[in-house]
């Protein structure tokens, strides 16, 4: 942890900050909110205490609630990471500005979590679907979102998750459970 590091984001970014400056190991977090974040990354891209010229990942986060952008950063100023989420997304019509005047590269970034989560990346000059046919109405990685086969179950039913596995209903155990054999 860098905690020179912390007090420079906490000074530098008073009044915008939306909680405390974390740390752990070697990330910092910040939050922001979606209206300040063109400011905040310029300053944190073009001011020589900060520096960061390496965008390296930029995501959404659904939290059934809010959306979210996370940006993750680096600067040779720092041993840290930098962690900057944009918090407060409306889920209706999530937006935020895009960051491709700062990092080119984030283009392909801001496509993915335009496609997958429905976040508009204003001034992205080609956000568009990247994995998603173009047609595609939905956005798989949001909670709101259910496969095929789970509008075909009754409500009473529940949802089944891709991720359980569900062994055939009459099934033997001694045939669906398998036990690893020692050497």
């Amino acid at each position: 942890m860098d905690p020179a590091f912390k007090r420079r984001l906490e000074t530098r970014f008073r009044g915008v900050l939306l909680g405390p400056v974390h740390q752990r190991h070697d990330e910092t977090e910040i939050r922001v909110g979606p209206g300040d974040v063109s400011a905040v990354m310029r300053a944190l891209h073009d001011e020589p205490t900060f520096r960061f010229e390496f965008l390296s990942d930029v995501c959404g986060v659904d939290t059934g609630v809010v959306m979210q952008v996370v940006y993750h950063l680096w600067s040779e100023t720092t041993a840290d990471w930098l962690r900057v989420i944009a918090d407060g997304l409306s889920r209706d019509d999530p937006r935020v500005p895009s960051l491709t005047p700062l990092w080119p590269g984030a283009e392909w970034m801001e496509r993915e979590a335009y496609d997958m989560f429905g976040i508009t990346f204003e001034g992205n000059r080609d956000l568009r679907r990247i994995y998603m046919p173009p047609d595609y109405m939905a956005f798989p990685l949001r909670k709101d979102f259910y496969l095929p086969d789970d509008a075909a179950r009754s409500p009473g039913a529940g949802v089944r998750h891709v991720e359980q596995s569900h062994a055939p209903v009459n099934a033997d155990p001694s045939v669906t459970v398998r036990t690893a054999r020692g050497a």
